[in-house]
């Protein structure tokens, strides 16, 4: 069964900070930010004590979730806490509708505990998140779309007018991502088992793959704990988008931009 790597999220605690280096360096633009952390208003990721921006890359998302309150009031904010500093937060993975029922009874085979969702009956999309303690690495959500015949189809987690806010100047895709772990090929078995995904190698390290790229597993290189370290983006100029990095004040090593606590991997 496939998996498209339709969205990836981070959490951090700097909004606006981090909206403008997205936009500054990479030439982003936001095409979603849930209403209900506003005044009067109650939906989406606020009822988890988060506010957020979407914004397209090709015809994929990049999400960033910040706790409302800082410190442990949110679970992004024991996410912060938990990682030591912001980071990757989330894969959302899209499925066919046909292959959302098969996960669903698999992963109730396995005892795997959801998070919300899981009603098939739905009209248009619906989506589970597996319990991070049965699936460690990152948050990983499931998600089918009324129209997933369409690469660029709609989105549930933006708005329908999503294309109109994106821009492939600089970035054009998320070609893959990366988990760090203590136990790679354990934790990449694990992922295999749930995601009914056979392991592989990528670069030497175990992996699953995607349609879009494989999600690969890494032994940590930067004292932090287990978590989505970072995305491969397919890249038109890196060495632009480097010296825009530096010039805002990013964090670059080797085809590498740090934007809150998560690699960027430029891939040409």
């Amino acid at each position: 069964m496939d998996l498209r790597l339709r969205q990836v999220a981070m959490v951090g605690d700097q909004y606006d900070h981090t909206e403008q280096a997205l936009r500054e360096v990479f030439g982003l633009d936001v095409a979603y930010r849930d209403p209900g952390h506003r005044p009067g208003h109650e939906a989406g990721v606020s009822i988890f004590g988060l506010k957020n921006f979407v914004m397209p890359i090709g015809n994929q998302f990049l999400e960033l979730v910040t706790p409302l309150e800082p410190g442990p009031a949110s679970a992004g904010g024991r996410y912060i806490e938990r990682r030591s500093g912001p980071g990757g937060y989330m894969l959302l993975f899209q499925v066919k509708r046909s292959d959302y029922e098969s996960h669903l009874t698999h992963l109730g085979d396995l005892g795997v505990r959801l998070v919300a969702g899981g009603d098939i009956s739905e009209s248009e999309s619906d989506a589970i998140h597996v319990h991070p303690k049965d699936l460690p690495g990152c948050l990983v959500e499931l998600r089918w779309c009324e129209n997933e015949e369409a690469v660029d189809g709609d989105w549930w987690p933006v708005e329908k007018d999503w294309k109109e806010h994106r821009n492939t100047d600089m970035i054009d895709a998320i070609i893959g991502a990366e988990i760090q772990t203590p136990e790679p090929d354990q934790l990449a078995r694990r992922w295999g088992d749930l995601l009914q995904q056979e392991v592989g190698v990528t670069d030497g390290q175990p992996s699953i793959s995607t349609t879009d790229g494989p999600v690969r597993f890494v032994t940590p290189s930067d004292g932090r704990p287990e978590g989505l370290r970072g995305i491969d983006v397919h890249a038109s100029d890196p060495v632009t988008l480097i010296e825009r990095a530096e010039h805002f004040g990013l964090a670059c090593d080797q085809g590498t931009i740090e934007v809150c606590g998560m690699k960027f991997n430029l891939v040409g």
